[in-house]
């Protein structure tokens, strides 16, 4: 089962490279938009720990020339025309600062933030719960319309999941085809923000 797994793995690599993409995880976020209609013409989206800039690359095509896509990411993130790139941490004040400055408010706000994986899954667990708990927060202050996040499922999910179900009224779990089969990765997608 794990020659499967890779081998789907490496079929979305190669596709994206075909593609002009510039990860695989550009397919997730196709599929979390066929499914759940998250973005709209014109929308200003929040892209949540974006390099390489594959859901941004994504993102820019479905709110258009008149939409605005800003990734924000630790890492360098190579230029992508129509998206405009932060680099830092989400958690520093300044950071913050200048982000409210850019948008105040966003339609919609994604996360594919994921931990350092440390080999521990209680921890990278933990520590993915902290990120989406992170990215939650920013969807809030910024009213966003909607919000996609990835959290790796284990026993502080619920407890995320209610917390985001008390900040939208519709809130589904997905697990895209593009994911790896060996990961314990889904997305939260959450529609309605509630007042």
């Amino acid at each position: 089962m794990p020659g499967r797994g890779r081998r789907g793995s490496d079929g979305f690599q190669r596709r994206a490279r075909r593609e002009g993409y510039r990860a695989r995880s550009a397919y997730k976020l196709q599929e979390i938009q066929r499914r759940s209609q998250l973005f709209r013409k014109g929308d200003t989206v929040l892209d949540l720990g974006a390099a390489p800039g594959g859901w941004s690359q994504v993102a820019q095509e479905m709110v258009g020339a008149e939409g605005r896509v800003i990734g924000i990411d630790l890492a360098h993130i190579a230029s992508l025309e129509g998206v405009e790139f932060l680099q830092g941490d989400l958690r520093d004040a300044e950071l913050r600062r200048q982000l409210g400055d850019l948008a105040p408010t966003a339609a919609v706000v994604i996360s594919d933030m994921s931990p350092d994986l440390s080999g521990n899954y209680s921890v990278d667990q933990a520590r993915s719960i902290d990120l989406a708990e992170l990215a939650l927060a920013i969807a809030s202050e910024r009213q966003a319309r909607c919000f996609a996040v990835k959290v790796f499922e284990g026993e502080d999910f619920q407890q995320f999941r209610a917390a985001v179900q008390a900040e939208f009224g519709s809130v589904r779990t997905l697990s895209p085809e593009a994911s790896r089969k060996a990961s314990s990765e889904v997305y939260l997608i959450a529609k309605r923000k509630r007042k």
